[in-house]
């Protein structure tokens, strides 16, 4: 029907058709020749500004705390669309209810953004002491690297309260709002990512060997996986091994894709890749062996309290005069 009225052979004069849609690739080409719709209009997810007044508009008819700064929860919601944002007020202001609070605090707002991306606390069902403090353990891994690598995210906080995705404890990192919003992320930073994805992993590793490390790294060794390859195959970091060209598609190599690297070639991409790997896990191993007594006490205090701040962290990573890389502390949130 749509198509046929956007024919073009009569005219609806004061008539507009307006459409909306987050799957433009999926679109039938009839739809999007010259002459049916005439603009598009990308929206992109909100920046800082953006954010900051949708929540005033979801939070209007709610009742925050004088106390609260809406411009702090915009910088903490990076990436978070417009729906995301709503459905976090909604959030906040139903946990406040069931803490017989009249107001909705920062506490309840902390809450809502950790249900919203990483799923509900759990409850029920608690870990034994022995792994609790091996997910300590993982989770120190983490922040630790985070919080020693200069070019990578902030370290917002880190917890081990397991959650109902699944997830035993989580590190919260808080990206640079000019790179999200960019999308260009330097070598080093890639690199950097490759070092801190496995820092759970190496942590396991140092302190109870590799014959009783667990599988709680799966997600973190297949995203190490999935950059290490696309650094490789499609921007070009391995140049003057392959030369300064793609070997793969956007999605990667599979059945549908146009096959453009020869048998002998993709082994060179294989060790490539397996090599950029070795060097991240390699690098990890370096940093935490070194700060073994800033991991020891992290895993403690998190045992002890399950959720540790960036204040917290960083204090710890000053008292201990850390090993950085590079020379220098990363940084600290703002």
């Amino acid at each position: 029907q749509i198509l046929t009225e956007m024919d073009g052979f009569e005219g609806n004069q004061g008539v507009i058709v307006i459409a909306a849609t987050n799957r433009a690739d999926v679109l039938d080409s009839a739809l999007l020749r010259p002459g049916r719709f005439d603009r598009r209009v990308p929206v992109d997810l909100p920046d800082k500004q953006g954010r900051e007044a949708i929540l005033k508009v979801h939070c209007k008819g709610k009742p925050l705390a004088s106390n609260v700064d809406l411009g702090v929860v915009a910088k903490r919601t990076i990436g978070f669309s417009g729906a995301a944002l709503a459905n976090l007020m909604n959030e906040a202001a139903i946990v406040a209810a069931r803490r017989d609070k009249s107001e909705i605090g920062y506490s309840e707002v902390d809450y809502a953004i950790d249900r919203v991306t990483v799923g509900m606390a759990k409850t029920t069902g608690m870990m034994s002491p022995q792994r609790q403090r091996l997910v300590a353990y993982h989770e120190a891994g983490h922040a630790i690297m985070g919080a020693l690598t200069p070019s990578f995210d902030q370290v917002g906080k880190v917890t081990i309260v397991p959650r109902s995705s699944g997830a035993g404890g989580f590190t919260l990192f808080v990206p640079s709002e000019e790179q999200q919003d960019s999308g260009l992320y330097s070598r080093k930073y890639l690199e950097a990512q490759l070092a801190v994805a496995p820092g759970g992993r190496v942590a396991e590793e140092i302190v109870y060997g590799d014959e009783e490390t667990t599988t709680g790294a799966s997600s973190d060794l297949q995203r190490v996986a999935d950059v290490a390859r696309r650094m490789v195959t499609q921007w070009g970091f391995a140049s003057d091994k392959l030369g300064s060209t793609a070997w793969e598609g956007p999605q990667g190599s599979n059945f549908q894709s146009n096959k453009m690297a020869s048998e002998a070639t993709q082994q060179r991409i294989d060790a490539a890749v397996e090599q950029i790997v070795r060097d991240a896990h390699a690098e990890c191993t370096r940093v935490l062996s070194e700060n073994r007594a800033l991991l020891d006490e992290l895993t403690d205090l998190l045992v002890e309290r399950e959720t540790v701040g960036n204040d917290e962290l960083m204090e710890l990573v000053r008292k201990h005069g850390a090993k950085v890389p590079k020379g220098e502390v990363a940084h600290e949130l703002a």
